[in-house]
Formats: C-alpha cells, structure tokens, sequence
C-alpha cells in the first residue's frame, strides 16, 4: 500500500514530466531519466512531479489520453530493448529527430515502428526468458487491458480513425463483431499488450530506481477522460452519450485567469448515477492501478466532484454552460473501503467556492497555492494564493505545467503585480530564484517547482497554454543542463527550509 501522506516530513520536488527529458526525439525511460533521479537526489529533492502517463493522440496532451489504465510506449527506451535484447543497437535510428523538442508525429512514426520490430523479434524468440513475465502481464491486467488492446488494434486498422467513425458493429460493440474483430486482428492486439508490457517494464524498473534514491513520484489523474479512449468506447453507459455513442454534453470551465470564453475541455461527462450504481467500481480501479505506477496523485480538477461545468456538445466555446452536482465524498468514500486511505492531492484551482473547501478539508487533503496567482486583486485580502496567506496543509508551486515560467510570469505581469513580488525579494535577489525561495520558506508541507524555474528560462520553456491547440507539450530541456550549479542552489534552499 502507499505510505500516507502523514508519514511524509516537510519536503520539496521537481515538476517535470518525462517527455522533456533528453534523448532520441521524446524523453525517455532509460538514462536520461536515471540521471534526472540523481540530480534530483543530489539537490535535496524527495517529490518528482511529472503529468498523467497515459499514451497519448498526435497532439500529445496527457490530459486527452486514449486510455485511463494504459501508460505511454513513446517513452520507452530504445536502449533498454536493446539490453533486453529485443533490438541491435543498428535497428535504434531517430537521430534526425529534434532535440530541443517533441516532434509528435515523427516521433510517432519512429517509435511505432521500432516497438513493431521488437515484437517481431520478440514473436520469433528473441528474449525468450521474458515471455513468462510478458504472460503474466497479461492476465493481471486482463480487466483493462484486453478493451485497450482491442480499441487499439482497431484504431490502426481504421487508420487512426476515432472509434465513432467505425462500422456500427465494432463501434456499438456488439459481441459477434468484437468476437470476428479479435480472431482478426489477433497480432495486432498482441502487439499493444508487448507495448504496455514494455512500459510496465521499463516504468517500473525507473520507479525502483528513484526509490533506492529517496525520490517519490508523485502522479496526476484527470478527472476526465478522452472521448476518443479505450474507457469511453468500453463504458458507453458510463458516460452522457446518445444510441449512437456520440457525446450530448462535454466538459470544460467558464470563464477564468486563463481565457475569456471559458475553456471548452471536450470530454464527455460521466453518468454518475450510473457509476453509483455500480459502486463506483470503474474509479475503484482507476485508482488501484495509478498507485501501482506513482506513490502520490494529484487529483486534477478537483473541484469537478464537488460540481462541474456542463456544456452542450454543439457548442463552441465554454462561455455558456451550467453547474452540475458532482458525486462528493461518497466516490472517495467507495473508493477508500476498497483500496484503504490513499495519499491524494487536490488541485483546487479555478472557480473554488465553500462546497469545493468543505470537501477538501473534510477528506483531508492539500491542496494548491500558486505563487503566481498570489500578487493580483489589490491588496490581496480574499486571494488564497498571496504568500504568507497558505495553509500548511497545502502543496506550494512557483507555477504549474499550465503558467508560464516564472521569468516569463514576471515580465508579462503589471507593475502592480512586480512591485508586490519586489517587495518580498532581498536585495539584489534574482527574481526567478526568489519565487523559488518564497515557495519554499513558506508553511506548506509540500513544495514543487517546475525545472523550467530552476534552469531560469522564460516563456520558451513553456509546457501549455491552456486554450490554445498548438505549440504545447513539445518543451524539452538539452543534455548538460542539469548543471551541479542549480542542484547546489535548490539543495541549501531545501536545507534552509527544513525540507532536505
């Protein structure tokens, strides 16, 4: 079971999801990541923060995933098949591949087809001591894994159509076309199970490795999932579908800090009924297997289960919309008598009202403070996020994955904004590493920071810009960054903090 979140001391982390990191095209689980653990543990850090694992479409945000239960093969390590001896370091290739950043599409075409080749191999006999634990992947995962690989196998076949656009068997699952669909497409859906099992593998063994290290990872689960997803085609009576499996309401926000119209995420919106009539057993199991890969969750969207945003699916943007009640306490509560108290965090940004507290409170988790959301609205008496105002029940941020960096924060705020954050800094102080420093003196038992902020970079190291389609999760940082300079930094910041 995870260790509660009681039993952690007074500590800080790093804010990285693994696809920034170098390597071959994407980051990857193998060296780059190891070395990434041991910078980590040589700066004083415990907590490494990275984004949901789940594998992504073209566009490569992990919050539109096409499976809740499946993690990402892109980040599987070209090296380690290798080592496992399902490649020849001559098969590997991907140098033409940027560095600097995710080129999705190519890195798609390239790792899709190297995956293949070790499954060939592997097919053939390659690693031939591995097909008992590639087996036995297998059954224990059966309960999602046999959907995803399915929908997955199916999805190639309809060239990466999304399931909606299938023929009315496969689509609508009846038995007979699902029974025909798995007889012929039987080497495609072995396939994504070798693909999940690579990165079941791989992930694990890294998981292990930061472990050894004293590095905790802390996860992230959406509280949505993507219509186009492995869940949604699975669990159609689950979700706010009409006969046909087309969405009748989606999710989103109204309006807020990041977009004047609202945000319009596009998700389905569950049947919660449904799912409590079932006991909740789909959340129970999301739950179970996210805590086989992290030690933490962040919760994202918190406030969904307390109330969430509703719009029409034939709307454009999120403008108009209505509150919907969500399913409270009682889905933790079902959760917990299953699984026991989980370490869980609550990312309670946005439209945060005393409903949205009193279920955080009353489940006993932290939630966020943001540091820049902490400097506008006057003098700050009502803001949540104005330093000096945290609870020490809460996990402190320079910014999250969704703000920019903290540089690129300071030279696009008002002067207002500037002198509030000048006034907190000692003389002389660099900006940058005084929000650090403000994070972590502050009361919060937890602190993260995003590398960017580390590395001082300004708006070019932004990961997302909510609302906007392109240019986003592609950020990647170069090979010798991680200089022993900043981990000194970050480490007697950490030390002075009671956080090392």
């Amino acid at each position: 079971m995870p260790q509660p979140l009681a039993a952690y001391p007074r500590c800080s982390g790093v804010l990285l999801h693994p696809t920034s990191l170098p390597g071959r095209g994407i980051g990857d689980l193998g060296e780059p990541a190891r070395r990434f653990v041991d910078w980590l543990a040589e700066a004083g850090q415990t907590l490494w923060q990275i984004l949901p694992l789940v594998p992504v479409d073209a566009g490569g945000s992990p919050y539109n995933g096409l499976s809740a239960m499946a993690g990402s093969s892109l980040l599987a390590s070209p090296e380690a098949l290798v080592a496992d001896g399902l490649l020849r370091a001559d098969e590997v290739g991907g140098e033409e591949l940027p560095a600097d950043r995710v080129d999705f599409p190519g890195v798609f075409a390239w790792k899709e087809a190297l995956l293949r080749r070790a499954w060939m191999a592997f097919r053939a006999g390659a690693a031939l001591g591995l097909r008992g634990e590639f087996d036995a992947f297998r059954l224990r995962n059966a309960s999602w894994l046999e959907d995803y690989a399915l929908f997955r196998a199916l999805r190639d076949e309809h060239g990466g159509a999304a399931w909606t656009e299938w023929e009315p068997g496969v689509r609508l699952r009846e038995p007979e076309a699902l029974a025909r669909a798995r007889h012929r497409l039987d080497g495609g859906v072995e396939l994504h199970e070798f693909r999940q099992w690579i990165f079941q593998r791989q992930w694990s063994a890294l998981r292990e490795y930061a472990r050894e290290r004293g590095v905790r990872i802390v996860g992230d689960l959406p509280i949505f999932v993507a219509y186009d997803s492995a869940d949604v085609w699975a669990h159609r009576e689950w979700f706010e579908l009409d006969a046909e499996g087309r969405a009748t309401a989606v999710s989103g926000v109204p309006p807020d800090y990041f977009s004047a119209t609202g945000q319009r995420w596009g998700n389905p919106l569950y049947r919660w009924e449904a799912m409590r009539a079932d006991g909740f057993r789909w959340w129970t199991e999301r739950f179970r297997r996210v805590f086989e890969l992290v030690d933490v969750v962040r919760v994202d969207h918190f406030r969904g289960f307390q109330a969430y945003w509703e719009v029409d699916a034939a709307a454009d943007t999120a403008q108009e919309g209505r509150w919907r009640e969500g399913p409270g306490a009682e889905l933790f509560a079902a959760v917990r008598r299953e699984l026991g108290e989980l370490p869980l965090l609550a990312e309670d940004l946005g439209v945060i009202t005393p409903a949205v507290e009193a279920l955080r409170d009353g489940l006993g988790l932290p939630g966020m403070r943001v540091l820049q959301f902490g400097f506008g609205g006057g003098d700050g008496a009502d803001n949540p996020h104005r330093p000096g105002a945290w609870p020490e029940n809460a996990v402190a941020y320079t910014g999250t994955h969704d703000n920019d960096t903290a540089l690129g924060w300071r030279a696009g705020a008002g002067e207002a904004e500037r002198a509030r954050l000048g006034a907190l800094l000692a003389p002389g102080e660099e900006p940058g590493w005084g929000m650090i420093r403000l994070v972590m003196e502050s009361r919060a038992k937890f602190a993260v920071v995003p590398l960017q902020d580390v590395l001082g970079l300004g708006s070019e190291g932004r990961m997302n810009t909510p609302g906007t389609r392109a240019g986003n999760w592609a950020w990647r940082f170069r090979e010798g960054a991680l200089t022993p300079e900043p981990a000194r930094r970050l480490r007697e910041l950490a030390r002075a903090a009671g956080r090392a």
